[in-house]
């Protein structure tokens, strides 16, 4: 007999009605644009429009109200380095319960002022948020209060189905989607909207979406239990929980149909695509779903023709983040492209080099000349650019022009070139090196 799972079908039916009126029911929205690109029906679910900006209201709220009258007067602990953090303190300051976080040094100023705004108690400590979760768990005062898991606590679990019941209920003409892309982290989301959508539309297939980074929940299938996963910095922070929550596992496994990978690229691209077709500022994790069906996306081919939901989990970005990312998405977009070429050294030896990229419409954002380390002749120089180009098909041209015109060409995007004219391909996903491209 199979055992009982840790959150049931019901536990989500009552954090709906508990949380009713504290949150919001956000709207679903069918998108022209996305739908034309991603060649499916895409609708989004802005969960961005929450108070503090994402999806973790529905858990806060269910497991404040979920507590006894002695445990609210004692107050709630957290480690969380954003959204966790802000949705406990907005409704813990709502609903009158204390809430303390401590946050580790990483987190972000933005984030930590606006908790301290909600009158949360913000305690910072340790580089990380395992390091900020074992002070709260052994140490005073905290230990008398109640520690509450942004993805893993049954009640966090139970309110993020929430919004699996709302897709259901807002698919258009009471029809079923095909797909629901859900990004994960540590899987709270993931099981919640799983087990809600599920239920009541077993024939919607529901995808969990990582960061290639941070791929925890594949790893955790991998080894048949929640494990450490190798994890390094990601675009989807949000997203960045090495080991996925024991509870989150065990929904998130007896009810998801499929798991896939998007690269940091394509997180960029979903981000840029957002804020370009739709005007919506969505951070990195809140637009992984939406990465995965993107064309280059894992699940582009899968999709073609359908009706997909893709929750739009988070709009918590920080403004200097946003054009770190913007830039990426416009490299891998082929928009912003990066070459090395060597030219004459002389008066007028850059002028051919830029009159091509004039007569091909091509912009120069930026222009670095290289001589100490060239070890060809004294009079030639290698120039660094980034130009701006419209997509893919306008810098293979802006590329061939230059070719045909005879241009020494040693790096364009990914592509290296060596004195016998072979090239070979660098592994870099954003359209260039990941290092500062090699001189000579």
């Amino acid at each position: 007999m199979a055992s009982r799972l840790p959150v049931l079908f019901e536990d989500v039916a009552i954090a709906a009605t508990r949380i009713r009126g504290g949150v919001v029911r956000t709207p679903m929205t069918h998108s022209h644009w996305l739908s034309q690109l991603c060649g499916c029906d895409v609708f989004l679910k802005h969960e961005q429009y929450q108070f503090t900006g994402s999806f973790k209201e529905r858990g806060a709220r269910n497991a404040l109200l979920s507590l006894s009258e002695e445990k609210r007067g004692k107050g709630v602990v957290a480690a969380s380095a954003g959204n966790h953090a802000l949705a406990l303190s907005w409704h813990g300051k709502q609903l009158g319960i204390p809430v303390s976080v401590l946050m580790p040094t990483v987190a972000p100023l933005a984030k930590r002022d606006k908790c301290a705004k909600f009158d949360a108690n913000i305690v910072v400590h340790g580089a990380n948020i395992g390091e900020a979760k074992a002070f709260a768990e052994t140490n005073a005062p905290f230990t008398d209060m109640t520690y509450i898991n942004g993805y893993d606590d049954p009640e966090i679990i139970a309110g993020a189905g929430t919004m699996g019941l709302e897709l259901v209920d807002q698919a258009p003409d009471a029809d079923a989607f095909d797909y629901i892309m859900v990004p994960c982290g540590g899987a709270g989301l993931l099981a919640g909207v799983a087990l809600a959508s599920k239920t009541l539309r077993p024939g919607t297939r529901v995808i969990g979406v990582e960061p290639r980074n941070c791929a925890s929940f594949t790893a955790a299938l991998a080894a048949g239990e929640p494990v450490a996963a190798e994890t390094t910095s990601t675009i989807a922070d949000g997203l960045a929980v090495p080991v996925v929550g024991s509870n989150a596992f065990e929904v998130a496994r007896a009810h998801t149909d499929d798991v896939c990978i998007v690269e940091e690229s394509d997180v960029a691209l979903a981000v840029l695509r957002l804020l370009e077709n739709e005007k919506l500022v969505v951070e990195g994790g809140g637009a992984t779903g939406l990465a995965a069906i993107l064309p280059g996306g894992p699940m582009h081919a899968a999709v073609q023709g359908k009706r997909v939901a893709v929750p739009l989990c988070g709009g918590n970005i920080d403004i200097t983040t946003l054009g770190r990312i913007i830039d990426r998405g416009l490299a891998a977009d082929c928009r912003l492209v990066r070459f090395v070429a060597e030219v004459s050294d002389r008066a007028g030896g850059i002028a051919q080099l830029t009159d091509i990229l004039r007569d091909n419409g091509a912009s120069v954002k930026d222009i670095f000349h290289e001589r100490a380390w060239l070890q060809s002749a004294v009079d030639r120089v290698q120039i660094k650019v980034i130009v701006e180009c419209s997509g893919t098909e306008h810098s293979l041209a802006v590329r061939q022009a230059m070719l045909d015109a005879d241009v020494s060409l040693l790096v364009w995007g990914k592509t290296v070139y060596d004195s016998n004219g072979l090239t070979t391909e660098l592994m870099s996903a954003t359209g260039g090196p990941a290092q500062p491209a090699p001189f000579e």
